[in-house]
């Protein structure tokens, strides 16, 4: 007697789709399962066994078992598997069990030995790889019937239970079960983590009005951004703000960044998708692995990942290990992140906004100007300390600031009414909308996604900009891909101004904002008159 069902392995952020084969056959008995199983999917026919005994049904137990999880040389983790197993042995058990209802429905559960079933990680990629495949329908625990439901052309059954799933393969009322617990708890503390942001807002910043300027420009095309300055000058407040002038989330970037948190088992109850950009700043103390993904066992995303589509804050980040520095070149660069771990790969996305703040020296004290200068560090130290930010992860920052403390005036300067986030993101998302005008047949959505060759060929400067631009290079005060970056930064200026093509100015800008020039006010007043 045979009987198939299927499931969903995962490798990285890629689903595929598995072929649960149940086989009965006289011989020894035993129940084998092969196809690269690791332990806990060995483990699952002790769960698998005691689940099917204790919902009223029978284990085969006067036949030999095999179970074939295919393809067979796909490794496969985790205990999501339990519910396709356990329904292939009872569909190959029964001669009268519908198989036929198996056809296009894939089991995503963990099974308890009351028959129960339990939520598991990674549930969102598992039903979108489903779908791509052409299955049509889904049985997955009640409390992630949610996240799955926002999948597109899948029909989802929330259970609770393994009688639950066998009642509605066959067609028969549906027995009662206890609720099924959420796949994480409530936060034990509710005043820190994120909602402590939920409140904050860019009219907060007085003044600083090149620094909110280069926050802008960075939004509007999903720039990095390098923050420096003086200890309290304001460097992680702006960048606490940075989110709040991000536009909300379409569907595709939705399931984008609610499939890695689904893989990172990070998703709160009762939020099944995620609409707003994350913020993540993981301590300049985290590990390699928790910034950049990896493990044991199986390969999880790190913040570098969650904070895909939005803003990775590294605080004090010259005091990173240097290893976990030079590993942020490759997202820098690809806005994706590979890990191999053994026989294991996985690529994870990670194109966010890369936010570093750091002081310009260690005590925090050093600046440019001689009357406001109270540094204590030897220029050796000084040194030390900026040769943590390497020339490589430097050409691939954007936009650079130095970030000067408030003075006195500009405290207590009743006249000024800082812009909030709403009217700045209001110019952000309009800026973007001609972004995907603009790259509407391309796989691009912002000008920080564009490649060199692409902007130079289709979208390039206007002839006195580009000379200016080539000219920079040729004088060997910018690489060329220094340039590419500061032609991408001045198209996001020009977005922002409602310029058809950048030119001169918008360059000026670019390259202001490149070098971490002081910008002309006078020619960004004129900017937003335009």
């Amino acid at each position: 007697m045979w009987a198939r069902t299927r499931a969903v392995a995962l490798v990285g952020a890629l689903g595929h789709v598995i072929d649960v084969q149940v086989d009965l056959s006289q011989g020894q008995i035993r129940t084998a399962v092969v196809g690269r199983p690791d332990a806990a999917v060995n483990e699952a026919i002790d769960r698998c066994r005691a689940a099917v005994d204790n919902s009223g049904f029978s284990w085969p137990t006067s036949r030999r078992i095999t179970i074939l999880l295919s393809p067979a040389d796909l490794p496969k983790r985790g205990t999501h598997l339990d519910l396709a197993i356990a329904v292939g042995v009872l569909a190959a058990s029964d001669g009268e069990f519908p198989r036929g209802e198996l056809d296009d429905a894939v089991f995503i559960a963990e099974l308890t030995l009351d028959g129960r079933v339990r939520c598991v990680p990674g549930l969102l990629p598992m039903v979108m790889a489903a779908r791509t495949r052409g299955l049509r329908r889904v049985y997955v625990p009640e409390p992630q019937a949610a996240e799955a439901g926002i999948v597109d052309g899948i029909e989802v059954f929330g259970v609770r239970s393994l009688a639950q799933v066998t009642a509605l393969l066959r067609g028969g009322p549906v027995p009662d079960a206890p609720p099924v617990e959420p796949p994480t708890g409530d936060p034990l503390v509710t005043w820190r983590g994120e909602q402590r942001l939920e409140d904050v807002d860019l009219c907060d910043v007085r003044a600083m009005a090149d620094a909110r300027y280069a926050l802008e420009v960075a939004a509007a095309g999903g720039h990095h951004l390098l923050l420096t300055g003086p200890k309290g000058a304001g460097k992680t407040t702006l960048a606490e703000r940075l989110p709040t002038i991000l536009p909300d989330l379409d569907h595709e970037e939705s399931l984008e960044l609610t499939a890695v948190h689904s893989l990172a088992g990070g998703l709160r109850p009762g939020t099944p998708v995620l609409t707003r950009p994350p913020f993540r700043a993981p301590h300049h103390t985290a590990s390699r692995t928790g910034i950049l993904g990896g493990g044991t066992g199986r390969v999880r995303p790190g913040e570098v990942s969650k904070a895909h589509l939005g803003v990775l804050f590294l605080d004090e980040f010259p005091l990173l290990p240097s290893d976990v520095v030079e590993a942020l070149r490759q997202p820098l660069e690809s806005g994706e992140i590979t890990i191999a771990r053994g026989d294991e790969e996985a690529t994870y996305p990670a194109r966010g906004m890369l936010v570093l703040a750091c002081n310009p020296c260690p005590c925090g004290e050093y600046h440019p100007y001689n009357r406001d200068n109270q540094c204590r560090c030897s220029e050796l130290k000084r040194r030390e300390y900026r040769r943590k930010i390497s020339g490589p992860i430097a050409d691939r920052i954007d936009i650079t600031r130095f970030v000067e403390p408030l003075k006195d005036h500009e405290v207590n300067d009743p006249i000024e009414v800082p812009e909030s986030s709403a009217i700045v993101r209001a110019r952000v998302t309009a800026a973007r909308r001609r972004q995907l005008q603009r790259y509407a047949d391309t796989p691009w959505r912002l000008n920080s996604h564009v490649p060199g060759p692409a902007l130079r060929n289709q979208w390039p400067l206007d002839p006195s900009a580009t000379r200016r631009l080539d000219s920079e290079v040729y004088g060997g005060l910018l690489t060329r891909r220094g340039a590419t970056r500061v032609h991408r930064v001045a198209w996001s200026v020009a977005d922002l101004r409602c310029v058809p093509v950048p030119g001169d100015e918008e360059l000026e800008i670019a390259l202001r904002l490149r070098k971490a020039t002081p910008l002309d006010l006078v020619m960004l007043a004129r900017g937003e008159a335009a």
